[in-house]
């Protein structure tokens, strides 16, 4: 397994963009067999350089998660990122996941505060615990021997209530703990994330930051997650939506065009990699990529 760096550098110097998937863990036995042994090499074809396997709201999965990563590198020989998060957990304890994902030969961590157990609500420091996931970066810099991500937000942090310039300055403080790249939050409308990258780069920012792109499967699906992240949605991209109403294959088809030309124009202004929220499902996935002409041999 490689660090998620030196795959950034690589690529970088033969001129072609990082491309990642993200993956969540099923609830059921069942939903694990069908991400790993269908999902999974489904999307192998496409030569992504990595993926990555959330940790879900509260840290309810941590031990699933780790097992999807592990089964995942060992299986499918994919370099795979741990999400990691504060939720839930005392410094000892998240040190406990840390060491043992080092046994299994995790080498990439992404750090991130987490959502309260159930989604939503105001965070709580669990006592002995990390507040703030830029503890989280210091600490897993001073362990040793991960790559570390961190979370951006093209549009500010929904909690951050002081605005996305404030959130920003937390992004680059996060950055000067230890991380190496940034995955950033879905978003519909480029010029936020341009506006973002531009503005981190003002602050002296260099690490690369991955543009995440999360295809639409239906219109009832995503504007419940837009509702819970904060992301705003374009008037066009909604109008267009509203038209199809509940016809999820009209509605996949639209998030297909739709992620294509964004994808497009963020890898035309430069941006180093894409990382896709996959929702465990290849299709739309797939599709985009082959509309992008990627993977190029």
């Amino acid at each position: 397994m490689q660090f998620v760096r030196d795959i950034l550098a690589a690529n970088r110097a033969g001129g072609r963009p990082t491309i990642s998937f993200e993956f969540f863990p099923p609830k059921t036995a069942e939903g694990d067999r069908t991400l790993l042994e269908k999902t999974v090499p489904a999307l192998l074809p496409l030569k992504p350089d990595f993926c990555s396997v959330t940790y879900g709201a509260g840290g309810g999965t941590r031990e699933k998660t780790l097992m999807i990563v592990d089964r995942i590198q060992r299986e499918h020989q994919l370099t795979t990122v741990l999400h990691l998060t504060c939720v839930n957990a005392t410094r000892e304890e998240v040190g406990a996941v840390v060491e043992e994902a080092r046994g299994l030969g995790v080498k990439n961590i992404l750090a991130l505060r987490g959502d309260p157990p159930g989604g939503g609500g105001v965070f709580t420091r669990t006592a002995g615990g990390f507040e703030y996931s830029y503890e989280l970066v210091a600490y897993l810099k001073q362990a040793g021997g991960f790559c570390i991500g961190t979370a951006g937000f093209p549009e500010g942090h929904i909690a951050c209530t002081a605005g996305k310039y404030v959130d920003w300055a937390y992004l680059k403080n996060k950055i000067d703990r230890g991380a190496d790249f940034v995955f950033t939050q879905l978003f519909f409308d480029n010029a936020d994330f341009f506006e973002f990258r531009d503005h981190l780069t003002k602050l002296g920012v260099t690490v690369p930051i991955f543009a995440g792109i999360l295809p639409i499967l239906s219109a009832g699906q995503v504007k419940r997650f837009t509702a819970l992240c904060g992301a705003k949605m374009p008037a066009p991209l909604l109008e267009l939506l509203d038209t199809v109403a509940d016809n999820d294959e009209a509605a996949t088809q639209i998030g297909i065009d739709y992620a294509t030309r964004q994808c497009a124009e963020l890898l035309a202004a430069g941006v180093p990699g894409l990382h896709l929220y996959t929702l465990n499902k290849a299709y739309s996935t797939t599709q985009i990529l082959k509309n992008l002409g990627l993977p190029r041999s």
